[in-house]
């Protein structure tokens, strides 16, 4: 009996040698840190509706190389210069700067509007960069949006048939073949998230591939840049969202 007691002692050793170890090691547990930036993209997907997205700042500019005539002696010591593996600036077509700021007129207000379509209908002024939810009473909800370039733009009516929050982006066939003719590699689709251009939300049109989405490039708006979709900032197609439904008539002129 004694040493069957003494051999259940010299087990139990081991196991309360461990257990104070691991008393010892977590005595003084590590502080939690956590992020300051409660606006993390992660976290507005987490929120749902709840949540009020960023505004993302306009990209910093990098200098732009112009074109320019060299002489012959300075062609052939950048030829040196590249076989020596040594970088050189890549020469790029001047541009138009990129707004950094929304200009005041896009950003959401109630305006005097004067329709014969009734409360809740959205009516998208493309020539003036404008998108209106019709309120009743000679008022409506207007918001700065960005329309289609030039031959991207059109016309018509359709109705609200779809919503989705932080929707994936699948660009059609034929974007992405004229964007690889331009050097420009699209994916084949994105997940929803901050840095899709889909942005926070969108609001499919009848049967057809327009929408009324939120952007990852707010700088945008006000400008005919898309190919024919409807883009606002993500914190303004948030609030349209909650406020139109599927099923709401939305006229485009």
């Amino acid at each position: 009996m004694m040493n069957k007691m003494l051999v259940l002692a010299l087990g139990l050793i081991p196991m309360l040698a461990t257990t104070a170890t691991a008393n010892d090691r977590y005595r003084e547990r590590p502080p939690i840190i956590v992020s300051p930036d409660l606006t993390a993209p992660w976290i507005m997907q987490l929120g749902g509706a709840g949540v009020r997205p960023t505004v993302y700042p306009a990209r910093p500019q990098k200098p732009r190389a112009q074109y320019h005539k060299q002489a012959p002696h300075e062609v052939q010591r950048r030829q040196k210069n590249v076989r020596r593996g040594e970088a050189q600036p890549v020469a790029l077509r001047p541009n138009r700067a990129i707004r950094s700021q929304i200009e005041p007129q896009f950003l959401p207000q109630m305006v005097a509007f004067d329709t014969k379509h009734a409360p809740g209908t959205i009516v998208i002024d493309t020539n003036n960069r404008f998108l209106y939810l019709v309120e009743g009473n000679g008022e409506a909800r207007r918001y700065g949006v960005g329309v289609g370039k030039p031959g991207f733009e059109w016309a018509g009516a359709h109705k609200v048939t779809r919503k989705a929050e932080w929707p994936r982006w699948v660009p059609p066939k034929e974007m992405i073949a004229r964007e690889a003719a331009k050097g420009h590699y699209l994916p084949a689709s994105m997940d929803g998230g901050p840095e899709n251009p889909l942005g926070a939300r969108a609001l499919y049109l009848g049967s057809t591939l327009y929408r009324i989405h939120g952007t990852n490039a707010p700088w945008t708006i006000g400008s005919a840049v898309s190919s024919g979709c409807i883009r606002m900032r993500n914190e303004d197609v948030v609030d349209l969202y909650e406020r139109a439904n599927v099923g709401t008539k939305v006229i485009v002129m």
